[in-house]
């Protein structure tokens, strides 16, 4: 331990003939708030007088630590952490659900029985196979325009031509090609050449049998047809977006905590946290169940290679409800309560240390922002061992 010295901060007065009253009891949790962080510190510390000679003297004892009427003390195990600069950030934890979003069905445009269907789960992209009916695909292709009409030699003044060309270029049948809204003997060429190489009968021409325009790749959320059922006009597939996304109902109250663009993390059922970006935030409240309060809608993207094959979970997602930038920071429990007021941090150089009264800031993370005089960034802290 210091020296009186070295502790002027926390010396008090006692008479020199008499000694000492009990010590407090120590460990004492407390919550604070300041703004809208939560504001979580520790009282690790008591304060003890004990007489020498004519002088009295301020032991900083932590829980479970004794001392004798000689100043002898049985210490309690520590360790040393460092004073670190950087951001302390507190998070305020909410509920959201992980889902796909946009679902919708997939007619089967074909007459015959299905003979292969893909599995749940699977990402389908242009190209590709989303069904088969009597052994031939139905083709995936991209497009904001159902097809609505067979496409054949002579038909023009179409954005659905377009589309279709704009396909046939993307997956190697332009090299005569030119996009426009009319169907020439180019565009039949190309057809028939993509029919070829797909199994399909070389008519020149497409139509709802062959081809499913969607504005993107497709999920496969449910498979409504099973191999074997006769398909023809009805619903064959239910797809969504390929990207995942969390949903939040959010009390209208937590609204300072969201805007589109910010980064949040979000705790999956793993147990591991990935990063998710909020990609809206509903401007009309909704009553919620329960008589609760109404919430507005907030949207998370995520990345897909952080999800795998999760299709719809319950998630936790943290919302930053307030950061102190580059600030000086040490772990909670370094915190000292002292017997005068107030909080400070054992600092600790080589075999001495010396308490230094700091001011706590924001809490976040584990650790608390303080400021203090002569702190500075790599000094170190005594706190608890674990």
């Amino acid at each position: 331990m210091t020296g009186p010295a070295e502790m002027s901060s926390a010396l008090v007065s006692a008479p020199s003939s008499a000694p000492s009253s009990a010590p407090p009891s120590a460990g004492t949790v407390r919550r604070d708030r300041r703004g809208r962080g939560k504001r979580p510190y520790v009282v690790t510390a008591v304060l003890v007088v004990v007489v020498t000679g004519t002088a009295a003297t301020v032991l900083v004892l932590r829980d479970g630590s004794t001392a004798n009427a000689q100043g002898k003390t049985t210490p309690t195990t520590t360790s040393t952490a460092p004073i670190v600069r950087g951001d302390v950030v507190d998070t305020e934890s909410v509920d959201g659900k992980l889902t796909y979003p946009s679902e919708r069905s997939i007619p089967v445009g074909a007459s015959g029985t299905v003979t292969w269907v893909p599995d749940t789960g699977a990402r389908i992209t242009r190209g590709h196979t989303l069904l088969r009916v009597d052994a031939k695909p139905i083709t995936l292709m991209y497009g904001s325009l159902p097809l609505y009409r067979t496409l054949s030699y002579g038909v023009s003044d179409g954005a659905d031509v377009r589309q279709l060309e704009r396909n046939l270029a993307a997956l190697g049948y332009g090299d005569d090609l030119t996009v426009d809204d009319e169907f020439t003997s180019v565009t039949r060429a190309a057809v028939k050449a993509w029919q070829e190489d797909r199994g399909l009968p070389e008519t020149g021409s497409v139509d709802a049998a062959q081809v499913v325009f969607e504005s993107g790749p497709v999920r496969v959320s449910d498979v409504v047809v099973a191999k074997g059922d006769r398909a023809g006009g009805g619903p064959g597939l239910k797809v969504t977006a390929t990207a995942p996304t969390v949903h939040v109902d959010l009390d209208v109250g937590q609204q300072d905590l969201v805007r589109k663009g910010a980064t949040v993390d979000v705790e999956m059922p793993s147990g591991d946290t990935v990063k998710g970006k909020i990609t809206s935030v509903g401007s009309v409240a909704t009553a919620a169940r329960d008589d609760g309060d109404p919430t507005v809608d907030v949207e998370i993207a995520l990345k897909r290679t952080a999800v795998g094959r999760i299709d719809q979970a319950p998630v936790t997602v943290d919302l930053v409800s307030d950061r102190a930038r580059k600030v000086l920071s040490v772990p909670v429990e370094a915190l000292l309560g002292l017997r005068e007021g107030g909080f400070g941090v054992q600092v600790v150089d080589g075999a001495t240390s010396r308490i230094v009264a700091v001011t706590p800031g924001t809490y976040g993370g584990g650790r608390v922002e303080i400021t203090g005089d002569g702190l500075a960034a790599g000094m170190k802290v005594e706190v608890p061992s674990s």
